[in-house]
């Protein structure tokens, strides 16, 4: 108990130093999501969302609190069990998961496509009933499978859950990873791939997650990607290349450019932070957050 109660002093601290809160009084998660001060300086052009598991240093109200507080509302990969922490704090599930059986068992092998479309068929109608839209999935390994072999399957499977899709309003997206450091095997590694499998399944309720960290390793030329093919990506994730940290002057990718390239294609859905804090305290942690919003918002 003294260590929950050391560990919720010390995290009170890192929010207020980090985000500039006044004064401590009355200060909890309700207390900070209610104060929206700094939601008034962001531009409203980029829809911005970050990562539950990146900041799972702090619990899921304290998120919620701290998002608030930043002046955005949507945390990405939440499912069902936590939803109602999202809507006691009026924060968007921008990115729904739990459908998943895991990222190695995806679409791409037909041996996992029964228990995949029992799994998504009972999360479709969850997203939608919650009120919310994205539910991610997954390709899978290849295990020794031809990349041609791997779509052919992708696209079998998820045509017997793409008209339920359709008819509650759930868009699939599935996650673009590098198999080149992160998810060896990855058959979805390259957006090509990916771009062909929303071809052949050709519906408005399949789309690609480009992770834009994973595709500066895989291929680069990631903002002539994005205008080339916006219309495929309904998703982004930002982390810094390498060491998937902060988006900051550290690492190789300008993220300003980034975010005006994807503003220009009229995108209308979330750009999530996805980058692992390397710094050493909550309260810096936070401030790297704050930082990547800003950096993004253009």
């Amino acid at each position: 108990m003294e260590q929950s109660l050391n560990r919720r002093a010390l995290l009170r601290g890192a929010v207020t130093s980090a985000l500039g809160v006044a004064s401590l009084s009355a200060l909890g998660p309700r207390a900070l999501a209610d104060d929206r001060e700094g939601a008034s300086g962001l531009k409203g052009n980029i829809h911005h969302a970050v990562a539950r598991w990146t900041f799972d240093f702090l619990s899921l109200e304290e998120l919620c609190a701290v998002v608030k507080r930043l002046g955005f509302s949507a945390i990405d990969l939440i499912g069902p069990g936590e939803w109602s922490v999202l809507k006691e704090h009026g924060i968007d599930s921008s990115m729904c998961n739990g459908a998943e059986l895991s990222l190695e068992e995806g679409w791409g092998d037909r041996e996992y496509h029964s228990a995949l479309i029992e799994s998504y068929r009972e999360h479709i109608d969850l997203v939608s009933a919650a009120g919310y839209r994205n539910l991610i999935c997954f390709s899978g390994n290849a295990r020794g499978m031809d990349p041609e072999d791997g779509l052919k399957h992708a696209e079998r499977g998820l045509k017997k859950i793409l008209a339920q899709a359709e008819k509650r309003g759930v868009v699939l997206q599935m996650e673009l990873f590098n198999s080149k450091i992160d998810h060896p095997d990855y058959l979805c590694d390259n957006s090509a791939w990916g771009i062909e499998l929303c071809k052949r399944l050709d519906s408005p309720n399949f789309k690609l997650l480009y992770d834009i960290y994973h595709m500066q390793i895989s291929e680069g030329d990631i903002i002539r990607t994005i205008r080339d093919n916006h219309a495929y990506f309904g998703h982004y994730h930002t982390a810094g290349v390498p060491g998937r940290n902060e988006i900051d002057e550290t690492q190789e990718l300008y993220y300003p450019a980034i975010a005006r390239a994807i503003r220009e294609t009229g995108f209308e859905g979330y750009v999530a932070q996805e980058f692992i804090p390397k710094r050493a305290t909550d309260e810096e942690k936070i401030e790297s957050l704050k930082s990547a919003i800003r950096l993004c918002d253009v």
